[in-house]
């Protein structure tokens, strides 16, 4: 009996114990397989790109970082320089410099800085927690200002609070960020002295947790808001075109028809949907937190990554400039890599393609 009333049942459902679910299954799972695989040899083929480019681009700079050495060595000699490139590997043709590239970065190897004589992974690793704690900051400030600004300007389009905030946001989006950066060095640290300018903590500050941690939350502030004013405008406006597009649809005519509060029509119902477009901004931003920003570190002289590769490529400092550029483009491609892998759940779209 059991089987026959099975065989009533439709197939694919969850009461149907004849196996036709399977098949359906298995296809869903090589679907995504194939779906992973297509992203991943993009990435894959974009990672050895980086990995060539970042050898040649610095190749073509026109300093030379032993002649900028030499410049700056009292009573230089001839035999200086000729060691010198020696111990740095420059005296070699440029196919062995490449190969040697190439086969020490796949074993992890991404040499040692020719301005600071330490390990570029060292240099790295040490640059790496005041970079992800500014961007990463910034990052979450910025999303969430213009996700809400953005969705409400959108709510109320054509009114004075959408006019004001779309001005606003596309001056910022326009400007410099180190004519920003500038502007509030002056204002805020120069004329009123609200905020310190330069490195993470004071020297006068005591080496003890609480006081390291007040100094570098203060030390913060300028170059924090420096980055979101920057960033946030391009999530508001795409958040504002994507609840547009949304508020013409049905369901929220009919979320308004069951008596909703307005607020909660806008969070609750359009703005869900509307967030489905900004994922693959907020990840290339996630990406970028890794990427630091070169202009804010510089102008703040905040000691991460950006501010790092200012200094490298004043030297220019090779095998820094190399290590920064694959650790930058890295995490930008591995980022795209998730936001890709995640549409494939949040977007029944992509699985139909």
């Amino acid at each position: 009996m059991a089987n026959e009333a099975a065989t009533y049942l439709p197939a694919g459902s969850p009461e149907d114990s004849t196996g036709d679910a399977g098949p359906e299954r298995r296809r869903s799972t090589a679907g995504f397989g194939r779906y992973v695989l297509n992203r991943a040899s993009g990435a894959v083929v974009s990672l050895v790109a980086v990995l060539f480019t970042g050898f040649f681009i610095f190749r073509i700079l026109p300093r030379d970082p032993v002649e900028q050495i030499m410049l700056n060595t009292p009573n230089a000699t001839p035999e200086l320089e000729a060691a010198l490139r020696s111990e740095f590997g420059l005296d070699r043709p440029l196919l062995v410099q490449f190969w040697e590239y190439l086969t020490n970065t796949l074993s992890g190897d991404l040499g040692v800085s020719i301005q600071y004589q330490v390990p570029v992974t060292q240099i790295i690793a040490d640059r790496l927690w005041p970079t992800v704690l500014l961007s990463g900051t910034a990052l979450v400030l910025c999303v969430t200002v213009g996700f809400s600004q953005g969705a409400i300007a959108a709510w109320r389009n054509g009114s004075k609070f959408d006019k004001r905030t779309v001005n606003i946001a596309l001056l910022l989006y326009a400007a410099p960020a180190f004519w920003v950066g500038m502007i509030a060095i002056i204002v805020f640290a120069r004329e009123l002295r609200l905020f310190p300018t330069g490195r993470m903590v004071s020297a006068t500050t005591p080496n003890e947790f609480w006081p390291r941690l007040l100094d570098t939350a203060h030390h913060m502030v300028l170059p924090t808001l420096t980055m979101s004013a920057m960033l946030y405008a391009g999530y508001l406006l795409i958040m504002r075109a994507s609840m547009l597009d949304e508020m013409g649809n049905d369901y929220i005519t009919t979320a308004r028809a069951k008596g909703l509060r307005d607020a909660v029509v806008r969070r609750k119902h359009a703005m869900r949907n509307a967030l489905l477009p900004t994922t693959t901004l907020v990840f290339m931003a996630i990406g970028n937190v890794i990427n630091g920003a070169v202009f804010t570190e510089t102008v703040f002289t905040w000691p991460g990554l950006g501010y790092t590769f200012f200094q490298a490529i004043s030297v220019p400092d090779l095998p820094v400039l190399q290590g920064l550029f694959i650790v930058f483009s890295a995490s930008t491609i591995l980022a795209n890599l998730t936001a890709d892998i995640l549409y494939w759940f949040i977007d029944p779209r992509s699985r139909k393609a």
